[in-house]
C-alpha cells in the first residue's frame, strides 16, 4: 500500500520530514522529526505512526504498520565481516588507500 490516496504517487519516494508549527509569522519549530512523510507529487503530509491525514483527518488516511528497530545481529546471524580500508583527509580530499 505504498500509495497516497489522492492520485497514488509511491508513498516511499516522499521525504520523511517533522511537523512544522508557527505561533507568528516569522517564527517557527519543528517538532516530531522523522514522523511525518510528505507525498513526492502535491506534498500531502501524514503521519507515518498513525496514518492520519494533515490534509483532511477526519476523511482521508494511510495504512500505518507496525514496526520495531532491532540490532543486526538479533536478525540475521552469520560469519558476515565488513571490510575496512584506511581513510585519511588531505586538505579538501578523502584518500582512501588500498
Amino acid at each position: 500500500m505504498n500509495r497516497c490516496p489522492h492520485q497514488g504517487a509511491g508513498l516511499c519516494e516522499g521525504e520523511i520530514t517533522g511537523l512544522v508549527t508557527s505561533d507568528r509569522p516569522g517564527e517557527f519549530t519543528l517538532s516530531r522529526a522523522g514522523e511525518i512523510i510528505r507525498c513526492p507529487w502535491h506534498g500531502w503530509e501524514f503521519d507515518i505512526r498513525t496514518g492520519q491525514s494533515w490534509c483532511d483527518p477526519s476523511r482521508i488516511r494511510i495504512r500505518p504498520y507496525p514496526v520495531a528497530v532491532a540490532p543486526g545481529a538479533s536478525l540475521v546471524q552469520g560469519p558476515y565481516v565488513a571490510e575496512t580500508v584506511p581513510v585519511r583527509v588531505e586538505e579538501d580530499y578523502v584518500v582512501i588507500e588500498t
